[in-house]
């Protein structure tokens, strides 16, 4: 089972046929035994085993946090200030309730970290199966915007789950229960650990509570989001994760895949933004620079990434990476475009993005095409511009569209 190309007819068809689906589902439709004119009775599976995992992806604890009505998801859908796809066709169905999961990951040296994460449930009937779709979030510089410390109406996990989905999305490491570490930013290893971690210890907090999911999980992000979508994705199939059984596909949108044409991008705003500094700096030759100047290329590279009021500290060693020169150790460390995904992966992004290039989603394409990916491509944000924050709602719309010929039971 495969998701859709990325035609905007394709995409029209599909919230069509996912709206149709929620509509027969909402007035009672489905199936009978047309032969006694009776619906036989449902047969109620025995419930899976708890498996009481220890080490990477191990539940420390679960703290109930808000409940979210279906009714006030709405009203931010329709007053959203472009985080979402305000105005759009998506009519929450559930009343959302979520969980703080404390569970055990790596930190960006490798070292062990109880992070945390958040779990939404759409309230259904007791029994009831849902898919499990993994919402990875974009950068953040506050704590408070996590996603276990920002349990709102207008959040994407709520709206998600709201849908008829089990959403679980990482806080991150340096976040949550883990603030005051820092945050691996694009470092593949603990980024991919943090998600995947939460993804089993999700599944172990489900079982112990009854939560039945249908056996479909999907990985979604965008921006950091996305790239830590494809770090999971990537670490899956390379340990041969149990999660890929589950595995339907995964959708993409604006990543720092490739690392290195990422910190290019940002060195070239960096010498426009400073002509003076500019014009002293020999891309290519980094590691050559004297100490003075080495030291404000670097202040200037971290503070084009992060704000002076950000109470969120980030490992640095990407730069430091790329700085040195070494794309020996970036390609270790940080990239994650360079794979062949087995599943299915759809990439998005827009050709105007200041943010995260362009060229960070084409030479991800190109490099899995290379490798001959069997299901991977990449669709652009046809917004105006097509810039990193105009494409946030245009993405996930894609994300309805691309999910909605294979996701289950909503």
């Amino acid at each position: 089972m495969t998701m859709l190309g990325s035609g905007a007819g394709w995409r029209r068809m599909a919230w069509a046929a996912w709206a149709s689906g929620l509509l027969l589902s909402a007035c009672g439709g489905g199936g009978s035994d047309s032969s006694t004119g009776a619906t036989p009775p449902p047969v109620t599976p025995a419930p899976p085993p708890v498996v009481e995992v220890t080490g990477a992806g191990e539940l420390k604890g679960a703290t109930p946090l808000a409940t979210v009505t279906a009714a006030s998801i709405a009203v931010a859908l329709k007053s959203s200030e472009g985080r979402l796809p305000a105005g759009t066709a998506i009519v929450p169905r559930y009343d959302v309730v979520s969980w703080r999961i404390n569970y055990l990951t790596i930190d960006g040296r490798g070292l062990p970290v109880t992070a945390s994460g958040l779990i939404s449930l759409p309230v259904k009937p007791a029994g009831a199966s849902s898919p499990v779709l993994s919402y990875q979030h974009g950068t953040t510089f506050k704590d408070a915007e996590a996603p276990s410390n920002k349990v709102e109406a207008s959040e994407a996990p709520m709206v998600l789950a709201s849908l008829g989905a089990i959403v679980v999305a990482a806080d991150y490491v340096g976040y949550g229960t883990s603030k005051g570490m820092q945050h691996p930013y694009l470092l593949s290893a603990p980024t991919a650990a943090a998600v995947v971690d939460l993804i089993t210890a999700a599944k172990t907090w489900r079982r112990k509570n009854a939560v039945v999911d249908n056996d479909q999980l999907f990985l979604v992000g965008y921006s950091e989001g996305g790239y830590a979508s494809m770090a999971a994705h990537r670490a899956m199939q390379s340990a041969g994760s149990a999660h890929l059984a589950q595995l339907v596909g995964a959708v993409d949108g604006a990543g720092p895949y490739h690392v290195g044409v990422t910190m290019d991008a940002l060195l070239e705003r960096v010498r426009q933004e400073n002509r003076l500094l500019g014009a002293l700096i020999d891309p290519g030759f980094l590691s050559h620079l004297g100490s003075t100047l080495r030291d404000e290329v670097r202040r200037n590279l971290v503070k084009a990434v992060m704000p002076d009021d950000a109470d969120v500290s980030f490992q640095t060693t990407f730069i430091d990476n790329f700085l040195a020169d070494d794309t020996g150790a970036i390609e270790r460390e940080s990239n994650v475009h360079d794979w062949r995904p087995a599943k299915p992966l759809r990439l998005y992004h827009g050709r105007d993005d200041g943010t995260v290039p362009y060229a960070s989603s084409t030479a991800t394409i190109k490099a899995m095409q290379l490798r001959a990916a069997p299901d991977v491509s990449l669709t652009d944000c046809t917004a105006t511009p097509a810039s990193h924050l105009g494409c946030v709602a245009p993405f996930f719309s894609f994300v309805m569209a691309q999910l909605a010929p294979v996701i289950r039971n909503l």
